[in-house]
């Protein structure tokens, strides 16, 4: 373990979210230096590189700090209640065949050890859609969920003006137009203008699957 930016998680919890990131760094060596580095204070429990390869930061029973201030459901100490991992990435660039299945692997092993659901896997730009895009429009979701390590809508319509009450039900906590985007982040990165039919209808379906207990 190589960072020590890490505390004890809070009242006793224990990981029951996977939060995903990009580094928005040039090189792996790079974010490992920041993520590693006490004046920054930021860490995550994982990194993955281009070629697919995990190198642990943090041990998961402890507090990494890559959440920062957000919240998922009912959850408001995201970083307590959750594995962070960083992937690496520019923030503009595709990710690579052999890094999205090196992310594959890795989350099987840690959703196993902790008991996690799929639809605990979300990205920092759903717990935190005011300030985070990430891992932004050009992370494969859907491949993640065909491998049963997240969730996808199902096609379907419905009234826009339900879209913040199942937006709700799902897990974001936000003003309705930071919760859209995020929301088209991770679903429909095509998607401009208001609310939409078929953003509510997305949003309704996940919400009815997948509803957040935390």
């Amino acid at each position: 373990m190589s960072s020590p930016n890490h505390s004890e998680r809070r009242g006793g919890m224990t990981p029951r979210l996977v939060v995903l990131h990009y580094t928005a760094m040039a090189s792996f060596a790079e974010a490992k230096a920041r993520l590693c580095d006490p004046a920054h204070e930021v860490s995550a429990h994982w990194l993955v590189d281009v070629d697919g390869r995990a190198e642990a930061l943090v041990d998961e029973a402890r507090r990494a700090w890559h959440a920062g201030a957000g919240a998922w459901g009912g959850c408001q100490d995201v970083n307590s209640a959750s594995v962070g991992i960083e992937i690496q990435n520019d923030g503009m660039s595709p990710f690579p065949a052999r890094q999205m299945a090196g992310v594959e692997r890795l989350l099987g092993d840690v959703l196993g050890r902790w008991g996690i659901s799929p639809a605990g896997v979300i990205a920092h730009s759903d717990m935190a859609p005011l300030r985070k895009r990430d891992p932004g429009p050009r992370f494969d979701w859907r491949r993640l969920a065909l491998g049963g390590l997240s969730v996808w809508p199902e096609d379907r319509v419905a009234k826009a003006q339900g879209f913040s009450s199942w937006a709700a039900e799902f897990g974001y906590r936000g003003p309705e137009e930071a919760v859209l985007g995020a929301f088209r982040l991770r679903f429909r990165p095509w998607g401009r203008g208001p609310v939409s039919a078929v953003d509510a209808g997305l949003m309704q379906d996940l919400a009815q699957r997948f509803p957040a207990v935390l």
